[in-house]
């Protein structure tokens, strides 16, 4: 009998068309519970999901016949539908065109964990530019002009 085992944890970051303030509090408690039932009825694992008014973050276990880029298009896709079909928002609601995706070890998935859970408090000092150019300095990316 042969098994393929894995682990493979993705960190998803993605902001709002603009960067604009559209996710407010109740906004964001019923789309963080509707990304994570969506994802659960589509085989994405999403271990923890969290963010502020303009973007959010996703901790995802991939199973090995997935593609990073489906998740990300499936996740934005489906719950800017859901946002704009629900009329949570006076505006049309849509996300960036692009996304950011950070491979993670096991031995640091807690911490990424944590983080994301805590990023009102961390986007108290930090904007979401400067969040970005931490993550694309530390997995040494040269950023796209």
């Amino acid at each position: 009998m042969s098994h393929t085992y894995h682990k493979i944890w993705l960190h998803y970051i993605w902001a709002t068309k603009y960067r604009k303030p559209l996710i407010t509090k109740n906004l964001k408690m019923n789309l963080n519970e509707h990304i994570k039932k969506n994802a659960k009825d589509n085989n994405i694992y999403i271990d923890t999901v969290n963010g502020v008014a303009n973007h959010i973050h996703l901790l995802v276990g991939l199973y090995p016949s997935q593609s990073p880029s489906y998740i990300a298009n499936m996740i934005k896709g489906e719950s800017s539908n859901w946002i704009n079909s629900n009329d949570f928002l006076d505006n049309k609601f849509a996300w960036q065109g692009g996304y950011s995706v950070f491979s993670v070890s096991e031995s640091n998935a807690q911490k990424v964990r944590e983080y994301i859970k805590n990023q009102e408090k961390h986007h108290n000092k930090n904007t979401y530019e400067d969040e970005i150019e931490k993550f694309l300095k530390a997995y040494e990316i040269k950023k796209q002009k």
